[in-house]
């Protein structure tokens, strides 16, 4: 099993017992991110040792190409499903890509975006919703 499942299952269990799961969708996003456009393993662990969970810009770079990510997961509580997804709040970064999970941090898509696409798209619009990332480029959809 791997570490990601692991945090996952743990997570899920702190859901299950205190009511509200512990925020792991940026760093379970990022790292399902990196394993979407073909880091390794191994790259992105030797890679991120040395970051902090409060970065500027990119989340990580690979192949000198610089990805922000986002996320979104819902909690599986009655009327609980994804509206709203968060915006970039700067343009420091070569590509986006948003994740959207189950309430099982199971993905379900993923979209990647240019940041010139992107900001030509969004940078005038102060709520995104889910159809709005739906326009990028389809990394993963679930069947």
């Amino acid at each position: 099993m791997t570490l990601r499942n692991n945090l996952v299952d743990v997570a899920l269990q702190w859901q299950e017992e205190y009511g509200v799961a512990p925020s792991i969708t940026s760093a379970v996003s990022e790292y399902d991110a990196a394993m979407l456009v073909g880091m390794k393993e191994s790259e992105y662990s030797e890679y991120m040792k040395d970051k902090t969970a409060v970065s500027k810009g990119a989340d990580f770079v690979f192949k000198n190409i610089r990805y922000q990510v986002k996320g979104n997961r819902p909690s599986g509580k009655k009327g609980s499903f994804v509206t709203k997804v968060p915006k970039a709040s700067n343009y420091e970064w070569d590509k986006l890509i948003w994740i959207l999970y189950d309430k099982n941090y199971v993905m379900q898509e993923a979209w990647e975006w240019c940041v010139q696409d992107y900001r030509l798209a969004f940078d005038s619009i102060k709520r995104l919703s889910p159809n709005h990332y739906r326009k990028g480029k389809c990394l993963y959809q679930k069947e």
